[in-house]
């Protein structure tokens, strides 16, 4: 894994961004936390690497509030595709 920043999805909708903060803080320094009200997943960005990397081996796959957590590093944001029209 490259980055400190974890996609981590299948959340109960009710988890705040504390709760998510509270979870991976046993796994290092969270940076930020931010769950995608309504959505189900959240972002958690750690201080570095290694601890991303420790958080995402013991966490995925994890029960957290009856759910099943999947966790994996996170992708850049898409970049908005040009529609092709063919003559």
């Amino acid at each position: 894994m490259s980055g400190s920043k974890l996609y981590v999805g299948n959340l109960k909708y009710s988890i705040t961004d504390e709760q998510l903060a509270k979870l991976f803080a046993e796994y290092g320094e969270v940076k930020s936390a931010n769950v995608i009200k309504g959505k189900g997943f959240g972002f958690v960005e750690m201080s570095s690497v290694e601890e991303a990397d420790r958080a995402r081996e013991a966490l995925n796959g994890k029960d957290f509030d009856g759910r099943t957590l999947r966790i994996a590093e996170a992708q850049p944001p898409r970049t908005e595709r040009r529609e092709f029209r063919g003559r």
